[in-house]
């Protein structure tokens, strides 16, 4: 649960309560994950800091525009400017609906344009590499377990960690929940199965008695952290000779980009990941094409350069 007061020790009431009242609207009724409202609250913050309003009533659209200029000075990324804007105009949104405000002052202004860069993925050969460690190591057979469950189902960052025990299922299976809390059931992959088996087998010697529901565990016995997944990622990407940045999100951008290569089942592929909509997964039909296009350069006799 976010703490409601880290938001009134900021803020002037008037202007607190109003956001602790959205954040619990999108946690409850929206069921937006506690990452996502987290992140919610820490973008309308650090607005108000560009906004210089006493209360949301003052709020106009000049308002906004200035923050915009002094985000841009600031050097914020445009994905991050987008990002606050967005926000912004869902909060405004909710204080209408309120009646609160009469209007969305946010609703006139555009989004900055950006360009949508393209998911880095590891090719067939480099997954192969990180996940080829052999270990007898507790932290490792957990991190060999978390990686193939990654790769071998596609699943979130957020979705692994959140795991429990009783999400494994009968039938080679795992339940995971997804954004807006919805559930999808994904098959597990032979090498996922096995080195989920040999961490079940270490886990049940760590808490041969315990009530601790959760599937990973850290070395403090608590369900594993975001931050420590992405820690073992990189400690094992350097173990491997995989000099380059690489997160649990490229994982699971591997997954779909190796499945629609193989199969071109690109509805197939929007299921497995859990997109709502396709035009999501079409970013991977625009990696395919580039994996395509590399064939065409090197094989292709008018595409061969002398």
């Amino acid at each position: 649960m976010l703490d409601d007061l880290s938001v009134t020790q900021k803020v002037p009431p008037q202007i607190g309560s109003w956001i602790i009242d959205f954040i619990h609207h999108i946690r409850v009724e929206r069921q937006l994950s506690e990452l996502t409202c987290k992140n919610y609250q820490r973008q309308i913050l650090s607005a108000l800091n560009d906004l210089n309003i006493n209360n949301w009533t003052e709020l106009s659209s000049d308002h906004i525009k200035m923050m915009l200029m002094r985000c841009s000075k600031a050097k914020l990324s445009t994905r991050t400017i987008n990002l606050r804007l967005s926000v912004l105009r869902n909060f405004c949104e909710f204080m209408v609906t309120k009646e609160y405000l009469s209007n969305n002052p946010v609703a006139v202004i555009q989004a900055l344009k950006q360009s949508k860069p393209l998911p880095k993925q590891l090719n067939v050969d480099e997954m192969s590499s990180l996940l080829s460690f052999d270990t007898t190591e507790f932290l490792g057979i957990r991190d060999k377990a978390m990686f193939e469950l990654l790769y071998g189902c596609g699943i979130r960052l957020s979705e692994l960690t959140g795991l429990d025990l009783c999400d494994l299922l009968a039938g080679d299976e795992v339940k995971v929940i997804g954004k807006g809390n919805k559930e999808r059931r994904l098959p597990l992959g032979r090498q996922a199965k096995i080195a989920l088996e040999l961490w079940l087998s270490e886990r049940d010697k760590l808490l041969p008695s315990s009530d601790q529901k959760a599937l990973f565990l850290s070395k403090r016995k608590t369900r594993i952290s975001n931050r420590q997944v992405q820690n073992r990622l990189d400690h094992w990407a350097k173990q491997q000779t995989l000099y380059q940045q690489i997160s649990p999100h490229t994982l699971r951008h591997s997954f779909a980009t190796h499945v629609l290569e193989s199969s071109n089942d690109l509805r197939g592929v929007q299921e497995l990941l859990g997109h709502a909509n396709l035009s999501t997964t079409q970013i991977y039909t625009h990696l395919n094409f580039q994996h395509l296009a590399q064939i065409y350069d090197q094989a292709h006799p008018r595409a061969k350069k002398k």
